[in-house]
């Protein structure tokens, strides 16, 4: 029978993901050598060459590839073997690990770990503050048990080292300096600002998110400042130097700027949890997504 070592095919997954040696040695903590040797001795095991040359690259076979396929199932069955085993050992007790981007971590987070304290006084959970794209290394890794994460960022939901569901319908608000002239008015659309200048960042999901949200209501946003952080788009505003378009999570701890409801072509946000497929029956894994669940339908 052939010999299946799961470290070994832990490391194949992580190349996978990871697309490089180098990268994968970073990941999981090895050197390039290590990494290397590992694979080697993988696919000498296996009886099938797992990587071929691609100028200073590698790339996985397509043996490789079917190799992954069955392995996923296997990872699944581990983690619900460790799900089922930490529940037996461990009862209500347990450690799960939370990585949650910046504007999710006070939203849902921190509620969600207050509302563990009294419920579930023996699950310890420690939080991770994450950017959104970094979420899903990390918990492919095994670093976070629980991602949030936002749907421009996750995975497909036919990916199968994840389970992932939707937490949050997140609507975008519009935020106007307190002096602007429509900062009273009885309804407003985006399209009422397509002379306004616009603030928001240079690149990435949030760009893309403002301008596709602009061109749906008919104009293209004049992008008078860029910045990517809440605190600086949200001071510029106050001082009347733009508009900008603010998610809920971020627009009900606003101060200083006018924060205004879209009342048509109101654009949207997915908040997405995700963990690795077979954990989710973990006991402290399955409490903490409980209450992120009921802090999301609270807000909901």
């Amino acid at each position: 029978m052939t010999e299946w070592d799961i470290k070994k095919l832990r490391i194949l997954r992580t190349l996978a993901d990871q697309g490089t040696v180098t990268a994968t040695a970073e990941a999981l903590h090895m050197t390039p050598s290590a990494v290397s040797q590992q694979l080697t001795n993988l696919a000498r095991q296996l009886g099938v060459p797992l990587l071929e040359a691609q100028g200073r690259r590698v790339r996985l076979t397509d043996a490789a590839h079917l190799v992954l396929r069955h392995a996923e199932a296997v990872f699944a069955q581990l983690e619900r073997a460790d799900a089922e085993l930490a529940g037996y050992v461990a009862g209500e007790a347990g450690e799960v690990r939370i990585g949650a981007f910046s504007t999710a971590v006070p939203v849902l987070v921190v509620p969600a770990v207050a509302a563990l304290r009294l419920s579930h006084p023996a699950v310890e959970v420690r939080v991770r503050e994450t950017e959104a794209a970094e979420s899903y290394e990390l918990l492919s890794a095994g670093v976070v048990d629980l991602a949030l994460s936002l749907a421009a960022h996750a995975p497909t939901a036919r990916d199968p080292r994840f389970t992932r569901m939707t937490l949050l319908e997140d609507p975008l608000d519009v935020a106007l300096p307190p002096a602007h002239p429509l900062a009273g008015a009885p309804e407003l659309r985006l399209a009422d600002l397509s002379g306004d200048p616009w603030i928001y960042g240079g690149s990435g999901p949030w760009s893309e998110i403002t301008r596709s949200a602009c061109e749906a209501a008919g104009f293209v946003p004049e992008q008078a400042h860029s910045a990517s952080g809440w605190t600086a788009i949200l001071a510029m505003v106050e001082a009347g130097m733009g508009v900008a378009l603010v998610p809920r999570m971020v627009a009900s701890r606003a101060a200083g700027v006018a924060v205004r409801v879209l009342s048509h072509d109101r654009p949207t946000r997915h908040v997405i949890a995700a963990l690795r497929r077979g954990s989710e029956s973990a006991p402290a894994v399955a409490h903490a997504l409980t209450a992120l669940r009921a802090v999301a339908a609270a807000r909901g």
